[in-house]
């Protein structure tokens, strides 16, 4: 009797998933309508700020262990030192939220193997390994229900230097780092696929892949309510058989969205990764895509690292990729303590300030119908039988005169998303044109909207494929 029920709670559970399971267009269509989101690298690397032995150390903060060769008990005695006490994960999606993002993406563990949360599968976690003692997902879940923000984690599932097991990308030399013990380092590198430190072999990936990454990556999909996204990272050493045991989790969140970068070629995910690009047109396949940069040179804390870019190159870059129907996924690297740097703040305020105008032209929109266009973007958006084009201008014309090329479609309204300022028309031989104000609305990139008849003739080149890398 007790046999027959379990079966029937089985098949009755399966069924209520199969029911609530959406279609690819249905799980994906908030994902393209956000176009926005932020990615945050942080972990017990953060306190080491990218310093080691009083010297810089080259590459993303979040590498320093496996760029310094860092010596495993020596890199775990630090972690107990790590003791976020400013963290506020309010205050986070409050950030992100008023930028203008749509969705968090979270490193819940990184390379170094060090688990952001509490996790059974190993100790080497926030809860075990550091006096703070707390679960940092959990409230960030909250917050991000709390103020409607989708929540996303990456997973590093092959790449783990703490853990036993896990298999070590790049280079096995040590880069030329000074370190003393260099030579012998070089050379153990070189005999164990990149390892540096004996206890990293003690175990075969198989055995981490079962005994860490299987049992960690399900307690993410069952632990913090709805996952929006897995994003995986960096398939080194992945076998098709250890794709499948981790891919057969996603089960566990039915509408969750992945990545490429499982296992490449036969899991290819929802979406291409292209890292610090934004790809051009001839590389588009038609594909969901989403570009990850940085906001300085980092991707994990560094202490020095204060080369921001500027709000006038993070906006272009958010409208670059939305007009090519594209996602940007922009990072923040907090430090030891939990913080925001300064710089990340700066930044996301003024892209929140220019949000608050000009989001319609963002949200919801597909790819430029247009050919390239030499003052700024268009992104689209149809309803019905009209066509919504939304010009955001980087370069006001000296003589107040924008040019749309092969624009033939009859328009029923144009005028400047800021303030509803009516833009007069001119048709030329060259394509229609936009008689603007003597002065730009907004110096970054001032938004024209451009309601016409019907649809635009797609007139952008999609062939080629976008090139995937793999985040640091």
């Amino acid at each position: 009797m007790k046999k027959t029920l379990l079966i029937l709670a089985i098949f009755f559970s399966t069924a209520v998933v199969a029911q609530n399971k959406l279609s690819r267009d249905e799980r994906m269509k908030w994902w393209r309508e956000a176009r926005f989101g932020m990615f945050i690298h942080w972990g017990d690397y953060a306190q080491w700020a990218g310093m080691y032995k009083g010297q810089e150390v080259a590459h993303g903060g979040e590498w320093i262990m496996n760029r310094g060769k860092i010596p495993v008990n020596e890199y775990q005695a630090a972690a107990k030192t790590f003791n976020p006490v400013k963290y506020d994960p309010d205050a986070w999606v409050r950030m992100a939220r008023d930028a203008g993002m749509k969705y968090i993406v979270i490193t819940a563990k990184h390379h170094d193997g060090f688990a952001m949360f509490k996790s059974n599968a190993s100790k080497w976690n926030i809860v075990d390994a550091t006096p703070y003692g707390k679960d940092v997902l959990k409230p960030l879940a909250e917050a991000c229900r709390k103020y409607g923000i989708k929540l996303g984690f990456y997973y590093s599932q092959a790449q783990d230097w703490n853990n036993p097991g896990g298999s070590v990308a790049r280079k096995a030399a040590s880069d030329g780092w000074p370190n003393p013990d260099s030579a012998r380092i070089d050379a153990y590198t070189k005999d164990h696929n990149g390892h540096w430190d004996p206890y990293q072999t003690t175990a075969t990936m198989s055995e981490y892949i079962d005994r860490v990454a299987v049992p960690q990556v399900k307690e993410l999909l069952t632990n913090y309510g709805d996952v929006a996204v897995l994003w995986w990272d960096t398939p080194t050493g992945m076998t098709d058989e250890y794709a499948e045991k981790l891919n057969a989790l996603l089960a566990l969140q039915p509408n969750i969205i992945t990545n490429d970068r499982l296992k490449r070629p036969n899991y290819p995910g929802d979406t291409k990764t292209p890292e610090q690009k934004i790809p051009g047109l001839s590389e588009l396949d038609g594909k969901d895509w989403e570009t990850c940069m940085t906001m300085n040179g980092t991707w994990g804390y560094k202490s020095y690292d204060n080369k921001w870019k500027t709000p006038e190159t993070l906006i272009h870059n958010l409208v670059d990729i939305a007009s090519k129907g594209g996602n940007y996924l922009l990072n923040v690297g907090p430090d030891a303590l939990g913080q925001f740097p300064q710089g990340s703040i700066d930044d996301l305020k003024a892209i929140g300030a220019w949000m608050k105008v000009n989001s319609e032209s963002i949200y919801g929109t597909t790819a430029s119908p247009l050919p390239s266009l030499t003052w700024g973007r268009c992104t689209k958006k149809v309803s019905g039988d009209k066509t919504i084009l939304y010009l955001s201008v980087f370069n006001w014309p000296a003589d107040g005169k924008l040019v749309i090329p092969g624009l033939k479609n009859k328009v029923i309204s144009a005028k400047l998303l800021a303030n509803g300022t009516v833009l007069k028309l001119q048709e030329e031989k060259e394509g229609l044109q936009v008689l603007l104000p003597a002065v730009a609305h907004d110096p970054i990139a001032s938004v024209i909207r451009l309601e016409i008849k019907g649809e635009v003739a797609n007139s952008s080149k999609t062939d080629g494929k976008i090139k995937s890398g793999s985040i640091d």
